[in-house]
């Protein structure tokens, strides 16, 4: 078994630069969108960035790529392994068939039948484990021995960070500008490498994470100034129900970021039903909660032009519909609500 060494230096925006080169060619430079009537609507300009459109329906790729790019041949050869909720892994396994590098993956029972699919499409194995009582971390340890496989985790590796970091840069090559960019929040990986682009963009902009209220570990951990641990949580945001943030992304991010924001489970909701009205993009809870860090805390966000990184996009259809639907006629309502009342 191999575990990922962290090298004695501190991550920087050249980490950024570096993996960018690696991906150059990989990855889809994906498409930054605006739209007028959802800037009129909000009285301030948004920007999106859709990485719910990168190859596998998220930005794991770009940390999962790089990464076992820096790995050795004969590190490659014995294969790689991982703990995710269903993105990292689908990442992980597509990034080891284009290396031709034997991968398992180690996710939850009930992981969504669309992620569970795309995974067993590129030949990856799959073993699960109960999303509430399993001990996920000592499994795949216990397998990467077993097999002599190196791990290379979802958040909590330099060279993941920084691969997740170039969805920011691109970003930040194409607007100009931008006072506050947001990125959500589960392990903390995509929120450190973004503010570590930022850092090396403009000291000016203000990078905040978003994670659901119901897992809001990284908010309360920055808040105590101190990794803590809390009960395994239940959000639609299945992507982002961490327990505890990771500690290098933790250490980045308690450095970096402006803060992290909470949202309620309807405003996830709420974010995707804004994301297909505006710019047609079907995006999965998780990947719409940057966005819904937006409608939540419009108000309390400096003044300026918004950067908002969408995530992801993997969502079952049937779980999609249900809760468009539902954001929807709730949206609807307040709608009518607030003709009436004026």
């Amino acid at each position: 078994m191999k575990t990922r060494e962290v090298p004695d230096v501190s991550l920087t925006v050249q980490h950024v630069l570096h993996a960018a080169e690696a991906l150059r060619g990989v990855a889809v430079r994906t498409p930054i969108l605006t739209s007028a009537a959802l800037n009129e609507e909000l009285g301030r300009e948004v920007w999106v960035k859709a990485e719910s459109q990168q190859l596998t329906g998220s930005f794991k790729l770009r940390g999962a790529y790089n990464a076992l790019a820096a790995l050795s041949p004969a590190d490659r050869k014995r294969g790689v392994i991982c703990a995710s909720s269903g993105n990292h892994a689908l990442a992980l396994t597509v990034a080891a068939r284009r290396f031709d590098v034997p991968a398992a993956v180690v996710v939850p029972e009930d992981l969504p039948a669309v992620k569970r699919r795309a995974i067993l499409s590129h030949g990856a194995r799959i073993v699960p484990y109960a999303r509430l009582t399993g001990r996920r971390d000592a499994l795949v340890h216990q397998l990467a021995h077993q097999h002599g496989l190196t791990i290379i985790p979802s958040a909590n590796d330099e060279r993941v960070i920084a691969g997740a970091g170039t969805v920011a840069w691109e970003m930040l090559q194409e607007v100009c500008g931008l006072a506050t960019l947001l990125a959500s929040v589960g392990g903390g990986g995509l929120a450190a490498g973004t503010a570590l682009a930022a850092s090396g963009h403009d000291p000016a902009l203000r990078v905040f994470g978003v994670e659901p209220a119901a897992a809001d570990d990284t908010h309360r951990s920055l808040r105590v100034g101190r990794r803590i641990s809390i009960p395994p949580p239940f959000t639609v945001a299945d992507g982002l129900g961490h327990s505890e943030p990771a500690r290098i992304p933790f250490e980045i991010n308690q450095r970096l970021l402006a803060g992290v924001l909470t949202v309620s489970e309807p405003a996830i909701s709420e974010a995707m039903a804004y994301l297909f009205r505006h710019f047609g993009l079907v995006v999965e809870p998780s990947g719409a909660v940057a966005f819904a860090g937006l409608i939540q805390a419009l108000d309390d966000l400096p003044d300026g032009p918004v950067g908002v990184i969408v995530s992801g996009g993997n969502v079952d259809w049937n779980t999609y519909k249900a809760l468009l639907d539902i954001a929807m006629a709730r949206m609807e309502a307040s709608h009518h609500a607030a003709a009436v009342l004026h």
